[in-house]
């Protein structure tokens, strides 16, 4: 199960898309194979990890900056979100 799928089955993450208009098929975490590469997190109960999450909706890119909370164990991922950017489409 990858970090996306995690974090949809939480209801707050399902809103924060939702109150920002972002399509679930265009959410993409930012260097998210990177995540797991840095440090081995097999053997740990909570690991943090400051993120970059681009979403697309009708008027552009919303870009929500946090941290994201996973436990791999036990299949939980939590995004606590500090910061936003919304970059208009260009027509």
């Amino acid at each position: 199960m990858n970090l996306k799928e995690l974090l949809l089955k939480g209801q707050n993450f399902v809103a924060l898309l939702n109150q920002f208009r972002i399509d679930v098929n265009e959410l993409i975490i930012k260097d998210e194979e990177t995540l797991f590469n840095d440090k081995p997190v097999k053997n740990m109960e909570v690991v943090k990890e400051s993120v970059w999450i681009e979403g697309k909706n009708n008027d552009g890119l919303v870009n929500l900056f946090g941290t994201l909370h996973y436990n791999l164990l036990n299949k939980l991922a939590v995004f606590e979100m500090q910061d936003y950017e919304k970059v208009p489409a260009v027509h």
